[in-house]
């Protein structure tokens, strides 16, 4: 019986996961990043909005149209004609070219080119952000798809032994509380299990959103995934990154450019544009056939743009408070993630020192002890007990040193860990 239970107990080991392979997609983080960025529908239609504002640079640097008018007879009420337009009618044929002063259009192109920065750097923002988030739930589901197989095998375990406990203890052989020890063991397992299944599938429904797909996404990693994220990088280095290369704050920088480009066009719009024209008059002149041109100008007596103008200039210091607001939330985010961060890293590489092989080793030669009643069940749910709540901080302790180099990755826009 031995024999039986230990062969089950490695058989459980090496169970996979509920789903099948067929419907899992198994990837790296290099995989996952490359069919994020081609699949995921929030970064194409942020792609679609820069090459919409790189239109608009087309779109200021066109020149206005002409205007052709014609003015033709309709009704000769003295000749009795209609649509008298020969040698002895009337018709009148005008162009008009609208003449834009001021540098007016010159403002409208470097506007549409700031547009289109601005543009550029929200896309590099969004993918940034999604980069976080992907990765943070490829190693949370990576660190519970572990922990599952192993609660999943436990719970097998137990569901064995009960079994064959409640076989012996109606022959009498085995006191009824240790059956009851077994179930309670169980169901706090299987509670503990629920628990973070539901944590893997909000996970999951994450990672399929962003790589859209509908398969289960397992992570392959090994430990130096992990261990590639301690580095030793200063504060003082990490927050003079994140002033240069932090798409969001660049964004902002540029928010200010495109508020004071802004102030300088509605100046410019105060400056009157000039329409001139040129016209021909078959017969309604002081001449027969006259050909007259003209200018036109508007005066600026009572409309000088002066609120569009007055709003500009208080967007100009809005941008600016936004952008210094930006900068220190900013700073005081690296300054707390940066100290989580190290206090992880002491952690982690604690919880290595500590944990080894022989825990494996350990609870295996446990089992087997207990399954020969070398140790009774108090001693062997109590070590069981244990061992989870190692498992469980392992885990823990990963995904927390992972999450933390992502978050540093994040906050200062740019891959270091």
């Amino acid at each position: 019986m031995r024999l039986y239970l230990l062969t089950i107990f490695y058989a459980l080991t090496l169970i996979l996961p509920t789903q099948s392979k067929a419907d899992t997609l198994y990837v790296s983080i290099k995989q996952a990043d490359s069919i994020f960025i081609t699949q995921n529908l929030s970064l194409l239609a942020s792609s679609m909005n820069i090459e919409a504002q790189k239109a608009q640079i087309i779109q200021a640097k066109l020149y206005p149209n002409p205007v052709f008018t014609a003015d033709i007879n309709a009704i000769d009420h003295e000749n009795k004609k209609f649509l008298h337009i020969g040698q002895t009618g009337q018709k009148v044929f005008q162009f008009e070219q609208l003449i834009v002063l001021g540098g007016k259009r010159k403002a409208e192109i470097e506007i549409a080119r700031t547009n289109t920065k601005i543009a550029e750097l929200e896309f590099q923002h969004l993918l940034s952000q999604l980069k976080y988030q992907l990765r943070t739930d490829l190693f949370i589901t990576g660190q519970l798809h572990v922990l599952l197989e192993k609660y999943q095998n436990q719970l097998a375990l137990i569901d064995t032994l009960l079994g064959i406990y409640q076989v012996q203890a109606s022959k009498n052989s085995i006191p009824q509380k240790d059956i009851v020890r077994l179930k309670g063991a169980y169901l706090k397992l299987n509670n503990d299990r629920a628990e973070f299944l539901k944590q893997y599938y909000e996970a999951q429904q994450r990672l399929q959103t962003l790589l859209q797909t509908q398969n289960t996404v397992v992570l392959r990693f090994e430990e130096s995934g992990i261990t590639k994220y301690i580095k030793n990088i200063s504060l003082q280095e990490l927050t003079s990154t994140a002033l240069t290369q932090r798409a969001e704050l660049l964004a902002k920088e540029q928010n200010m450019q495109l508020a004071q480009q802004s102030f300088i066009y509605q100046k410019k719009l105060a400056i009157p544009d000039v329409n001139i024209f040129t016209y021909y008059d078959q017969r309604g002149g002081a001449f027969q056939n006259q050909i007259n041109t003209g200018i036109a100008v508007p005066l600026p007596f009572f409309h000088r743009n002066q609120g569009n103008i007055k709003t500009s200039q208080y967007k100009v210091k809005q941008t600016e408070y936004e952008y210094q607001a930006l900068k220190n939330e900013i700073i005081t985010s690296i300054q707390n993630t940066y100290a989580f961060y190290n206090q992880t890293v002491t952690e982690y590489q604690k919880a290595m020192t500590l944990y080894n092989p022989d825990f494996e080793t350990t609870f295996n030669a446990m089992t087997i002890n207990f399954q020969k009643r070398n140790i009774n069940i108090l001693e062997f749910l109590d070590f069981f007990e244990a061992y989870n709540e190692v498992l469980i901080e392992l885990t823990r302790i990963r995904t927390q040193l992972v999450i933390s180099g992502e978050q540093l990755n994040f906050l200062i826009g740019k891959e270091i860990y």
